[in-house]
């Protein structure tokens, strides 16, 4: 099997802190199941705002982790096991949390019914896109709401803010518009001293060119 050659780093991306105690772990851990579903469980958990941080046994099966079903299940067994997760069940719900200061607290108060569930807590991403869309564009579709995950896994959360406040300049109120912002940025370089205009330029290019038909204008 071919191996994809990995282009590198760059630094304008987002990093997720990891502790000190995971590199210890890391020897330990010898299925790539319990290793995928910790490393995923440390990165979107990290990025969650809130004080309800967890995952449910779906949100797992939903990423593109390269696991089967199975697999996810018996790698959240190990994580278990060993204790880097955590589980707490209320009701029908059943959710997993970090083994952290945090996590043990929360654990705890969800089982209680002190702390509940939200779909606001699984946002993954300190920039709030599902925030920033809902305020400049509109009510989120379940489509939509797939997209703009697959945005905050490919773009510097940082750069969200700016993009939908030159869209909003520019009265194309579209996800498009901003996806496209979003992508001169990664594919030119995000140069912090140019003008914005730069942006809406590229962006207009999108909006207003050959492929203007697909884009409306809401």
């Amino acid at each position: 099997m071919t191996m994809t050659q990995f282009p590198g780093f760059t630094s304008s991306e987002t990093f997720t802190q990891i502790p000190d105690s995971w590199i210890r772990l890391m020897n330990e851990i010898d299925d790539i199941a319990e290793l995928k579903v910790t490393l995923y469980a440390i990165w979107r958990i990290e990025h969650m705002e809130g004080n309800f941080r967890a995952l449910s046994e779906a949100e797992f099966a939903a990423e593109a982790l390269g696991l089967k079903i199975d697999e996810i299940q018996r790698g959240l067994g190990k994580a278990l096991e060993r204790g880097i997760l955590l589980k707490s069940e209320r009701e029908a719900d059943v959710f997993y949390f970090l083994n952290s200061p945090r996590g043990r607290l929360s654990v705890e108060a969800f089982a209680k019914g002190q702390i509940k569930a939200s779909s606001s807590s699984y946002v993954p991403s300190k920039s709030n896109v599902f925030k920033l869309y809902e305020e400049n564009i509109g009510a989120l579709t379940p489509l939509l709401a797939d997209m703009l995950r697959e945005a905050e896994r490919e773009y510097p959360g940082a750069w969200f803010e700016e993009a939908f406040e030159i869209a909003v300049t520019r009265n194309v109120r579209n996800w498009k518009y901003v996806e496209a912002i979003l992508r001169r940025w990664k594919e030119n370089g995000k140069d912090e001293r140019r003008d914005s205009q730069d942006s809406v330029k590229d962006a207009k290019r999108y909006t207003e060119g050959e492929f203007s038909e697909f884009f409306r204008r809401d």
